[in-house]
């Protein structure tokens, strides 16, 4: 079944497959009007009720094309405040035959005298109980107990306290959550176009939906807190997944980071707040050195450059037993990867995403992956499962699995292959889930970011494409689609 927000990021999505939302109102209003014409060959006088959201403006299309074989009344509710495609779609209804009436004391009237109620008053984005002059419809119709009313995609008021009694409920793609044969009659599902790749591949409308818009009211602090701790024999990736994290909106990094590379990690950036560590290596002495930032911090990311000395890959274990303890939502990353097969999260812990490539998958369970995408799906999303954590394995098609769902991503092109873009997608996980963004879905936000983000570089610097260009280019990828 689809959530709100499940529908939401399929529309988003088919539109950028192609599959414009308007082209997805046309076919639902075509969906309803079949379907009553079908159920109710009989049937002469229509009435649809649509509000201003886009459920109206599927009504609004049913009840035009239901006029060239009935006689159509429409009420149209809040018409001062249509959404731009209702009221695109109201505007061409009144150059349809259809009556429209916009006195709603004359509805019980004209409802009595109908064959068919169709009811677009409400859709899926319905929040708390219904408000006039919705109420005293819903009301209304419920009072009547009229024998044929059909609902476009969900009852309206469907999950508050008050929802309209349907004979039948006309939904799209598939049924929504919630939805019973008892709360929403004879469950008619239609397909309306939507590309399956919508629904298979993450794209803007992950983003969208699950990009988490700051309060006005907020102040430094409340937005995300990251902790980034690698670097050592590497420093570039420490500081390119906390500059990621920055662009991406948390609002403080810190870097912990060995004393070999504490300047150079502080070099790259004012932006970045840098602790330096004991030794030239992340060591298991050094967690006390950080236990007062993670008090402070909403996410760590835990790999970009330690490297693999065996002392380090001992810290790590450290590290990660802690991390599991305190329930802190975990990027594990780069070198940090091998450490979560030798120290597994325990049943309760935060949440957590790993970001290994086929290789580092290997380090990870000890699986090889066969070449094929299918069977790297069932691969992913059981290893997933069976370690309770998000797996984003990145790779020619990236596939995110929480070992209940899972997503493919193919939004990056070849030059991304370069040193840097792991650690600035690793960077982008973080901060969504320093702003409290659960771990599948601050996955697939992030896959789609950093791969757009990569993809409007490839289009200005071809093969020259950096890492750090990337980060530059992730607030106009925010910009363009939240």
């Amino acid at each position: 079944m689809l959530t709100p927000r499940d529908v939401h990021i399929l529309d988003q999505n088919a539109a950028y497959l192609g599959m414009p939302t308007s082209d997805l109102m046309e076919n639902a209003g075509r969906a309803v009007a079949d379907y009553v014409k079908t159920t109710f060959p009989k049937a002469r006088k229509i009435l649809v009720v649509c509000g201003p959201g886009n459920n109206g403006g599927d009504g609004f299309v049913a009840a035009r094309l239901l006029t060239e074989h009935h006689k159509v009344t429409v009420l149209p509710l809040l018409i001062e405040k249509q959404s731009p495609l209702a009221r695109t779609n109201y505007d061409k209804l009144t150059r349809s035959p259809a009556l429209i009436i916009k006195d709603a004391t004359t509805f019980g009237p004209l409802m009595k005298d109908a064959d068919v109620i169709i009811d677009a008053i409400l859709g899926i984005g319905q929040t708390g109980d219904l408000r006039e002059p919705f109420l005293s419809v819903v009301e209304t119709i419920n009072a009547a107990r009229h024998p044929a009313v059909v609902s476009v995609d969900v009852p309206s008021g469907l999950g508050t306290s008050l929802a309209v009694a349907a004979r039948a409920t006309v939904t799209f793609q598939e049924p929504k959550e919630g939805m019973t044969p008892k709360n929403s009659g004879i469950i008619h599902v239609t397909d309306i176009g939507i590309p399956p790749d919508a629904k298979t591949y993450v794209g803007p409308g992950d983003l969208s939906v699950y990009y988490p818009r700051p309060d006005p009211r907020s102040h430094k602090g409340q937005n995300g807190v990251v902790l980034v701790i690698g670097g050592g024999p590497y420093t570039g990736a420490p500081a390119l997944a906390g500059l990621a994290a920055l662009r991406t909106g948390a609002d403080l990094v810190f870097v912990a980071t060995p004393k070999r590379s504490w300047q150079a990690v502080s070099s790259y950036s004012p932006n970045l707040i840098v602790r330096d560590l004991s030794a030239d290596m992340l060591i298991p002495e050094d967690l006390p050195l950080v236990t007062d930032l993670l008090s402070k911090v909403d996410a760590v990311i835990l790999g970009p450059g330690l490297g693999t000395h065996p002392r380090t890959l001992e810290a790590v274990g450290v590290f990660l037993r802690e991390l599991y303890a305190r329930k802190l939502p975990l990027v594990v990353d780069a070198d940090a990867i091998s450490g979560v097969r030798t120290n597994p999260p325990p049943s309760q812990h935060g949440p957590m995403v790993v970001t290994p490539h086929a290789g580092e998958f290997t380090k990870l369970t000890g699986e090889v992956l066969p070449d094929d995408v299918p069977s790297r799906q069932d691969r992913v999303q059981a290893q997933a499962k069976k370690l309770g954590i998000t797996i984003c394995l990145k790779g020619p098609t990236d596939i995110v699995s929480d070992g209940t769902v899972t997503k493919l991503n193919r939004v990056h092109n070849v030059a991304m292959s370069v040193g840097g873009t792991g650690d600035v997608l690793t960077g982008i996980i973080g901060a969504l889930l320093s702003k409290h963004v659960p771990a599948l879905e601050a996955s697939r936000a992030a896959l789609f970011l950093n791969g757009a983000a990569g993809n409007e570089v490839f289009a200005k610097k071809s093969y020259g494409l950096l890492a750090t260009d990337l980060i530059l280019e992730i607030p106009a990828i925010l910009r363009k689609y939240l």
